[in-house]
């Protein structure tokens, strides 16, 4: 069995963590403070694995072997023993996760690099005070990261190169697609395009442009496709006869004078919200919420399915 990974925080980003690192061989512990989450994490977990495997999405390993892998450890010191990696996915929280730090530093083996799947708040948030700093980065996925592979590794200034190395490293080895950010920025890379993604979507909806569901479908059926499999630049590289500097010569001023348009930033008013909570459930009722997402998550299943029959060389 590989190294062991310690899992401090086991809501849902924190289970989907365990799977990532089980399949792949790890011996994983489980940790969370709170009443009745470990033996909830385990549980949803093990109802997980099955489909998982149906659809070859267990490394070659069967749910069996990789629910083998999986301990829940009560005692946080224990948890952490022997651990070479401790994924922390505490509350989105500064001060919790400052007072928890201070303990996973305190505990933790001293070569034991200590991430955080935080999605916004930077490392030199809760890392400034402690003693083994320069082993602290954060590592944030893309929810659920058993199905979405990305992982941002933003370091703190004050971040060993070796340790996001290692990092890297690691998340390459269970198959993650880490990218590393060069210094820390507000919402990191995937949810500040994210973000710039929405604030135009929201913005088209509450001018009146078009509709929620036209808006959805205009990424869902448009240009979502390639970007599943492709990325910005690359589309702009493809989308020229000579490349990306061709594409940026031929459409930059048009780019230039549309963002022009979009460079206010607004909080949505709760007449807004109000208006897009009824276009949505014109489109979805409230009570269908919970399977729409059990679609999304098979729908992310079949899509990781196609990407790696493809990277094996499966499909042309």
């Amino acid at each position: 069995m590989a190294d062991k990974i310690a899992i401090v925080g086991c809501g849902l980003v924190g289970r989907a963590w365990a799977i990532v690192f089980a399949r792949a061989g790890h011996a994983v512990a489980l940790h969370d403070p709170v009443a009745g989450a470990l033996d909830n994490a385990l549980a949803l977990i093990e109802a997980t694995l099955p489909e998982l495997e149906r659809n070859d999405l267990l490394r070659g390993s069967t749910a069996a072997e990789v629910r083998e892998h999986l301990a829940a450890v009560g005692d946080l010191e224990a948890a952490l023993a022997e651990a070479v990696h401790v994924q922390e996915s505490a509350p989105e929280n500064p001060e919790v996760k400052r007072a928890l730090w201070a303990e996973l530093d305190r505990l933790a083996p001293s070569a034991a690099v200590i991430a955080s799947s935080t999605s916004a708040i930077p490392a030199s948030a809760f890392t400034e005070s402690l003693g083994h700093r320069g082993r602290c980065l954060v590592a944030h996925p893309i929810n659920p990261p058993h199905l979405v592979p990305l992982v941002e590794l933003v370091p703190a200034p004050w971040t060993d190169a070796d340790v996001v190395a290692r990092t890297r490293a690691l998340m390459a080895a269970v198959g993650q697609a880490p990218i590393t950010l060069n210094r820390e920025i507000d919402g990191f890379v995937a949810n500040r395009m994210q973000v710039a993604l929405m604030q135009e979507a929201y913005r088209l909806v509450e001018e009146g442009i078009c509709g929620v569901g036209d808006v959805d479908t205009a990424i869902a059926e448009g240009i979502g496709l390639r970007w599943s499999f492709i990325g910005p630049f690359e589309v702009g590289d493809l989308n020229a006869p000579d490349g990306i500097a061709d594409y940026c010569r031929r459409f930059s001023d048009m780019f230039y004078e549309i963002a022009r348009t979009q460079t206010e930033a607004r909080r949505q008013s709760p007449e807004t919200i109000a208006e897009f909570e009824r276009q949505r459930r014109a489109l979805l009722a409230a009570d269908q919420l919970g399977e729409r997402s059990r679609w999304r998550d098979r729908r992310l299943m079949e899509l990781a399915v196609w990407k790696t029959k493809v990277a094996r060389g499966d499909l042309e």
